[in-house]
């Protein structure tokens, strides 16, 4: 896959609704109806960080879901690029890009959604093909108005920016003309999922999908 090919991907994957709920799972047993209720909200597109033991069979119970797309995130090497893939993850997401990452997912065909958070960053994944790209971590880099201003001289690049985005500032980054849609944690609260309480959680995922962009 080509980086080119990846990114025309990763914006059909961005474009399926404005939030991409970033989900740290630690118990298997939440995945599939996790991925059930958001998914009945209005959000299919769905980023499983390999931050916990169980990430990677929680990818496969969750690509099982109809109407799922379930991407890995927090890769970070080759192997866990290789893993998602085999586990059934059709993106991927990074908190920033290395040669070796991106070589991979070329190589394994996952369509990258790659971290960049300056300008000379940004350009350097655009100098490879990279139109798509994660601007990580949003808030702590100065949230929406940063993002306008590296938008001005690169308009050629779109984003999901991530990072200390809340339902409170999506708006935010979604009124802005390189921004495809916002990953955020907001709609899968652990305790609503300790407590089962997939109802609530599709009310939330209901309410992100409505966000205007």
């Amino acid at each position: 896959m080509t980086p080119q090919q990846a990114s025309a991907k990763a914006a059909e994957i961005c474009r399926l609704a404005p939030v991409v709920p970033v989900l740290v799972i630690d118990d298997l047993a939440f995945a599939r109806p996790l991925a059930e209720a958001l998914v009945a909200g209005g959000l299919p597109a769905l980023e499983v960080t390999l931050r916990t033991p169980v990430a990677l069979d929680v990818i496969r119970a969750m690509a099982e879901v109809p109407g799922g797309v379930v991407g890995a995130g927090t890769l970070l090497t080759p192997a866990d690029v290789k893993a998602a893939k085999a586990a059934g993850a059709v993106f991927g997401v990074a908190p920033g890009a290395t040669d070796r990452l991106l070589d991979a997912c070329e190589e394994y065909d996952l369509p990258l959604l790659a971290g960049a958070a300056t300008s000379s960053e940004v350009m350097a994944l655009l100098e490879r093909g990279y139109t798509v790209q994660k601007f990580f971590p949003a808030e702590a880099n100065g949230g929406a108005p940063a993002l306008k201003a590296i938008g001005a001289p690169l308009p050629q690049v779109s984003f999901c920016p991530t990072g200390g985005i809340s339902l409170a500032n999506a708006r935010d980054y979604l009124s802005l003309s390189n921004v495809l849609c916002v990953g955020g944690s907001w709609v899968a609260p652990k305790g609503l999922m300790e407590r089962g309480d997939w109802a609530g959680i599709t009310a939330l995922a209901a309410e992100a999908a409505a966000l205007p962009r």
